[in-house]
C-alpha cells in the first residue's frame, strides 16, 4: 500500500515537471507569434534547452549518483563534433529532422562511448580526485579536438595533426575541421521545437531512471557505498550506467548545441561551461531534477535580462547566485522555511475546516 502511494506521488509530481516544460514551450511560442520576444531571446531559446539537458544529466551524476563530475563539457564537445560532421556530411541533405535527429543519436552514441571508456578507471576514484581527473578530461577533449584536422572528398575522410594542407584533398574536397578554427559555415538545424522533445526525453530516461530499480540501486550506492556492496548490488555497474546515460544526454545536448551555430569551435567547450553546468545543478539543488531545469533556465537569461545595467549586470548576478545559494543550502534558512511551510499549512487547513463547517450548517 505504501509503495502504491509512494509511485502515485512520483507520478504526479513528474506529470507536473512534463507540464512545467510543456507550458513554457506553449508561453514561448506565443509569444514569439505575438511579436513580443524580442530577436535576443528568441535566440536564446535553443541554448536554455541545451542548458536544461545538461543540467539535468549532470544532476543523475551529482544528485542521484553522488559522485562530483567536472568533465561535462568534455561528453558535450565529443558529442558535438561527431554530430556536426555527420551533419556536414550527409544530414545536410536529409530532410532536416530526420538529419538533426541522427546527428543527435550518433553523437550521443560516441559521448556514451566516452562515458564508458572513461568511467571504468575514474569511477574508482571517490570526491575530489573524480572531480580533478574528469576536469582533466574535459582539457584533453578540448586540446586534441583544436589540433585535428578532418578533410572529405570522394576517397573517404581524410585525418591529420598538422595542418589542412596534410589532408592531400583531390580538387572539389572539403576541409571539414580545421584545427583551432573547428567547423565553420555550417546550415543551422536545431529548432526551439526539437530542444523542447530533446528536454522532455532528458526527463523521461532519468525521470524514469531514478524511480526504477535501477535507481534505487545508484541512490543506494550515494547513500552508503559499503552497505550497498553488503546487499549484493554491482556497484560498479550501476555507477557506470549513471555516468553513460548523463554522457549520452550530453553528446545528445552538445549536438543541438552545434546546429544552432553556423561556426563551431573547441573553445567553447572548456571547464567554464563544466563549472556553469555545475552551478545550475547546485543552485536548483543537487538531486532536484525540476529545480535543475528551472535553474538552468533562470539564470541562463538572467545575465541578458540585466544587459541594460552594463558594468553592475555581472555583479547583480553574483549577488543572486549567492542569496540562492544561501536560500537553498544555509541549515538555518531552510529550518525557517520548513517552519514557514508549517505555519501556511496550518492557516490553510483551519481556513478548509471553517469553510466545511460553514458547508454543513448550510446543508442542516
Amino acid at each position: 500500500m505504501n509503495s502504491l502511494k509512494t509511485m502515485k506521488k512520483s507520478t504526479r509530481s513528474n506529470l507536473v515537471t512534463y507540464g512545467i516544460v510543456i507550458g513554457f514551450y506553449v508561453v514561448m511560442q506565443l509569444l514569439v507569434s505575438g511579436g513580443m520576444l524580442s530577436n535576443s531571446m528568441q535566440g536564446m531559446l535553443v541554448p536554455i534547452c541545451t542548458y536544461v539537458v545538461l543540467a539535468v544529466s549532470l544532476n543523475l551524476t551529482v544528485g542521484i549518483l553522488g559522485e562530483l563530475s567536472l568533465g561535462h563539457a568534455g561528453f558535450m564537445s565529443a558529442g558535438a563534433f561527431s554530430g556536426a560532421v555527420f551533419w556536414v556530411i550527409a544530414g545536410v541533405n536529409m530532410p532536416a529532422p530526420l538529419g538533426l535527429a541522427l546527428a543527435m543519436l550518433i553523437g550521443g552514441v560516441v559521448a556514451g562511448v566516452f562515458g564508458f571508456v572513461i568511467g571504468i578507471p575514474v569511477l574508482r576514484l571517490r570526491g575530489d580526485y573524480l572531480a580533478i581527473v574528469t576536469l582533466a578530461f574535459g582539457e584533453i577533449i578540448k586540446n586534441v579536438l583544436n589540433a585535428i584536422y578532418l578533410g572529405w572528398d570522394s576517397n573517404g575522410l581524410h585525418f591529420s595533426l598538422s595542418d589542412s594542407a596534410a589532408l592531400n584533398l583531390e580538387e572539389g574536397g572539403e576541409v571539414i575541421i580545421n584545427g583551432a578554427i573547428g567547423i565553420t559555415g555550417m546550415k543551422k538545424a536545431s529548432t526551439f521545437t526539437a530542444g523542447i522533445i530533446l528536454v522532455l526525453l532528458t526527463l523521461f530516461v532519468v525521470l524514469n531512471l531514478v524511480n526504477s530499480r535501477a535507481g534505487r540501486a545508484i541512490m543506494s550506492i550515494r547513500d552508503n557505498r559499503i552497505a550497498a556492496e553488503a546487499t549484493g548490488i554491482n556497484v560498479t555497474k550501476y555507477k557506470l550506467m549513471a555516468f553513460i546515460t548523463s554522457a549520452f544526454l550530453a553528446g545528445m545536448a552538445g549536438v543541438l548545441y552545434a546546429l544552432n551555430m553556423s561556426a563551431l569551435a573547441a573553445r567553447k567547450f572548456d571547464y567554464n561551461t563544466s563549472i556553469l553546468v555545475l552551478v545550475f545543478v547546485v543552485l536548483g539543488g543537487i538531486g532536484n531534477i525540476r529545480g535543475s531545469i528551472i535553474a538552468a533556465a533562470v539564470l541562463y537569461v538572467l545575465p541578458e535580462m540585466l544587459r541594460g545595467l552594463n558594468d553592475y549586470r555581472m555583479l547583480i548576478y553574483a549577488i543572486i547566485l549567492i542569496v540562492v545559494m544561501i536560500f537553498n543550502q544555509s541549515p538555518q534558512v531552510v529550518a525557517w522555511r520548513a517552519q514557514v511551510w508549517e505555519k501556511l499549512s496550518t492557516i490553510g487547513f483551519f481556513q478548509k475546516l471553517a469553510k466545511l463547517k460553514k458547508q454543513s450548517k448550510g446543508e442542516a
